[in-house]
């Protein structure tokens, strides 16, 4: 990884190439708000980056659901639109947002307090507002009803997979259970089923293909490797010290400040952000939990008498820390592709763009357009030694049509109005 200073270096540079990067700070709404207090709220939870992506999606359906409710601008995610005349949308965004997180993060409950009083304290008060706020508790109490009993409780029991050649099985050091394998049966937000847009599987054992990518990822994702390069490390290391969730809801934000989007825009588009996220995660569980796959690290130390026909080599030790669930298909490679549908849609596919880091905001990646940020999370997956190419390479092309899905068949204009 970079130093410090050098990391400062490199975004000063980038922040005087993209001055949009600093135009979060400014044309904040309530909407933009309480989506930046959601971000600190995962943050100081510390949760799993599968898990962050379903309560961004209930604090952005809430906040949609609740705005829209107002206006009937589109059709509702969930909650049908039955706002009471005259309520403030900006009110019913706060209280929206604000009820989500308090049920989600209780301990955190000083903190969204503070942060509600200062928001609603910007807001008249008067009727409008206070209908605003019993609108807002509405929306929000109805969709946690929804996801309550969408599967994500109560846990399974633990997931130890098989000993059986190609299927995953805990992994070193920990070798602890797969992760969260409640996600591959969880009620989508859009999509029908989990399994609606499953991918084709990981290649045969005994095929070319496999053989590539295990020969790729034994060579470039060894933790000793000297073929990698310095900054494919540091975008192996990027990748890994953050979530999804966080670096696009982050740019989306940046990028419709810059674009002069109001309430009401930030609303949507960040609703189909976080759906789309949180869609192509599950269908990312599902396969995971359906194919099996194992991870690098166990193929590679197998011997080859266990049947895959490679070579064994029992000292290897991939980059990054294998996370505990199967390898087919990406979970970044999944975010990544729904998130940059998403955003390409909205602002061109040539938007040049900073990512920053949630471990560390002088810690950035820049990319010429949203291709090249697909095309980098593949080799920082691959070359952080995690993953092999087809898993990323398929987690981008289900995640892309399933968030063009979203953005087809939920949030429609009424009337069938054109954007």
């Amino acid at each position: 990884m970079s130093s410090f200073f050098s990391r400062v270096w490199r975004r000063s540079l980038l922040l005087l190439a993209l001055p949009l990067a600093l135009a979060g700070a400014v044309r904040a709404d309530e909407v933009t708000d309480w989506h930046e207090h959601l971000l600190v709220a995962l943050g100081k939870a510390g949760l799993r980056p599968p898990v962050s992506t379903r309560e961004a999606a209930m604090v952005s359906a809430a906040v949609f659901d609740a705005v829209n409710g107002i206006e009937r601008r589109y059709e509702p995610i969930f909650v049908p639109a039955a706002a009471p005349r005259g309520a403030s949308k900006r009110a019913a965004a706060v209280q929206a947002a604000y009820v989500i997180l308090l049920a989600r993060f209780p301990s955190q409950a000083d903190d969204l307090n503070a942060k509600r009083t200062a928001s609603l304290a910007a807001i008249e008060d008067g009727q409008s507002e206070q209908r605003g706020i019993e609108w807002g508790q509405t929306v929000a109490d109805a969709i946690l009803l929804w996801r309550s009993t969408d599967g994500f409780t109560p846990a399974p029991p633990p997931y130890l997979g098989s000993d059986e050649v190609g299927k995953w099985r805990p992994t070193p050091p920990a070798l602890a259970p797969g992760l969260v394998p409640q996600f591959a049966t969880m009620t989508p937000w859009g999509m029908l089923s989990p399994d609606q847009f499953r991918p084709a599987g990981p290649p045969a054992l005994d095929s070319a293909q496999y053989l590539a990518d295990f020969n790729e990822v034994k060579q470039m994702g060894s933790a000793t490797s000297t073929l990698r390069t310095e900054d494919e490390t540091d975008a192996c290391l990027f990748a890994a010290a953050t979530s999804g969730t966080y670096v696009w809801n982050r740019l989306a934000i940046d990028l419709a400040a810059d674009h002069g989007f109001e309430l009401s825009d930030h609303a949507r588009l960040l609703a189909t952000l976080n759906l789309a996220m949180a869609d192509s995660v599950i269908a990312c569980w599902d396969a995971k939990y359906f194919f099996e796959f194992w991870r690098p690290v166990t193929a590679i130390r197998l011997e080859d008498a266990d049947g895959d026909g490679n070579p064994d080599d029992p000292a290897w030790t991939p980059l990054i820390t294998t996370p505990a669930h199967p390898e087919y298909s990406s979970g970044h490679s999944s975010n990544y592709g729904a998130a940059t549908t998403v955003l390409a849609a909205y602002f061109g596919e040539d938007t040049p763009f900073i990512l920053e880091s949630q471990a560390d905001p002088t810690w950035v990646r820049f990319y010429p357009n949203f291709t090249a940020a697909i095309d980098e999370v593949a080799v920082a997956r691959v070359y952080a030694g995690i993953h092999f190419r087809t898993a990323c390479d398929d987690a981008v092309t289900t995640s892309s049509t399933i968030a063009d899905y979203i953005m087809e068949n939920l949030m429609g204009r009424i009337h069938g109005a054109g954007e």
